[in-house]
């Protein structure tokens, strides 16, 4: 139970929940028209509100887009920094990776989509600076656990760990286009479905 003392009170929580149902709009008008397409006066007239009531809850929607991401992001690498902590086994590592992509597909849906379309443009902007950066430590991360298993044997020997890198990247997170939360495929089924064709190839042997 909270401690009184600390309890959000229930005017905060209505202002948090609502603050919520904000960014789930926004997100959603963020994934299908596009970030730059979409106007303040186009959120909030899916909210249901005036626009000068949203900047009760946001100064911008560059802060709105900046608070999805980062939220898809935080939870993202804080799994991926996790998996890798444990110093597992180089395949098993990338099999918790490419789980852990999948289900934050399945749960950040719109959010990865606007990382998708738009981590290019919102980049160049100061406040996006940490897009590079951790691009830099996916990429960083996933050469590293491909190299460590070409090394121990885990891996094939040929190959050749940039290509595979970008194969890896492409094939997992392009199925955003695609998968649909509640579909006849849970995010799990995907990965697996993903890593046996990674493991086992196509042909028949």
């Amino acid at each position: 139970m909270l401690d009184t003392a600390t309890a959000p009170s229930g005017s905060a929580a209505k202002g948090r929940s609502r603050r919520e149902q904000l960014l789930a709009v926004a997100g959603r008008l963020f994934a299908e028209r596009g970030y730059k397409s979409t106007t303040v006066r186009d959120i909030a007239d899916a909210a249901g509100i005036l626009s000068g009531s949203l900047y009760h809850h946001f100064h911008s929607k560059e802060a709105m887009v900046d608070e999805i991401l980062r939220g898809f992001l935080d939870d993202l690498f804080g799994r991926y920094r996790a998996v890798v902590a444990q110093d597992l086994p180089p395949a098993i590592t990338m099999e918790r990776c490419v789980v852990a992509s999948f289900e934050a597909i399945d749960r950040y849906t719109d959010a990865v989509a606007i990382y998708q379309t738009e981590a290019r443009y919102l980049a160049q902007s100061p406040r996006f600076a940490y897009i590079a950066d951790l691009h830099r430590e996916f990429r960083d991360m996933w050469r590293g656990v491909l190299t460590a298993g070409v090394t121990d044997g885990s891996f094939r020997t040929d190959l050749d760990i940039e290509v595979t890198y970008r194969f890896l990247r492409d094939t997992v997170w392009v199925a955003v286009g695609w998968y649909r939360p509640g579909g006849a495929l849970a995010a799990d089924d995907v990965a697996q479905q993903y890593l046996t064709i990674l493991s086992n190839g196509i042909v028949a042997h």
